[in-house]
């Protein structure tokens, strides 16, 4: 079993890493995106797929992404730490938790992830799992699992904008990551279909900058190409450029119409 977290190397020595999320949590398209050269797969337990509490699921994902040499970005589907615990322990290496609001909304899960946390002992536990298994219960695990876990949080809200220097302060805070679908609905001021994009484009301004600042990296998605290098330029260091699903529907549709006109 791999232990060594790529995506956490990449974003901390400063580069930039291009992902697609995978929609129908495949073995093969996550080994297939993985050989396509992409940095890493992005699988929305939140949304979609499988329960994450039965941590047998993650078994064959994770092989899938170390033959694919790629990396999976997990999203649970709430900040809870037991959760955050049986992810880590079934092999994932980089969780994203949603719906965060304040820095005290996300803490319990940082600290949650991490056998020392913030100058003290974390609430990781050493359990039974896929990670322990194979490096056994040894100083070298326990010692070595904190530089390799990565936790990252939404931010897809106005209550988390309006905190967001406080949250992105938290010690082990891995990096951050725009929702805009949600974050615009939020800021509709109670009718979804209200969109104000003056009032997003603010909002994604401000969440920016403060990462950039903070030293925090962030991500968001870009399908389109120009807009994924526009991306980079502005210092994302995350993208997500597209998913599964997506990219089949558009090219063997594109496809059929140029052999059927």
């Amino acid at each position: 079993m791999r232990t060594r977290n790529g995506f956490r190397r990449a974003i901390e020595n400063g580069e930039t890493i291009f992902g697609a999320a995978c929609a129908i949590f495949s073995p093969t398209v996550i080994e297939t995106l993985g050989n396509a050269g992409l940095d890493f797969v992005w699988l929305d337990f939140e949304h979609g797929g499988p329960s994450p509490y039965d941590s047998t699921v993650f078994e064959e994902l994770t092989r899938a992404a170390e033959a694919g040499d790629t990396e999976l970005l997990v999203r649970i589907p709430k900040p809870e730490p037991a959760l955050v615990r049986k992810v880590l322990d079934a092999g994932v290496r980089t969780v994203l938790i949603p719906r965060i609001e304040t820095a005290a909304d996300l803490r319990p899960a940082l600290e949650a992830a991490h056998f020392a946390y913030d100058g003290r002992v974390g609430d990781r536990g050493v359990g039974v799992g896929r990670t322990s298994e194979w490096e056994g219960y040894v100083d070298s695990h326990i010692g070595g699992e904190d530089g390799e876990v990565l936790v990252g949080t939404m931010i897809e809200n106005q209550q988390a904008v309006d905190n967001i220097e406080e949250i992105l302060s938290l010690p082990g805070l891995g990096f951050a990551f725009l929702g805009p679908a949600d974050l615009s609905m939020s800021l509709s001021g109670g009718e979804p279909l209200d969109k104000n994009p003056d009032r997003l484009q603010a909002a994604i301004d401000r969440t920016r900058e403060a990462c950039l600042e903070a030293g925090v990296p962030i991500g968001r998605i870009q399908n389109d190409p120009a807009a994924a290098r526009e991306a980079v330029e502005q210092g994302f260091q995350i993208v997500r450029i597209g998913g599964d699903t997506g990219a089949i529907r558009s090219t063997l549709s594109g496809r059929l119409d140029l052999v059927t006109e």
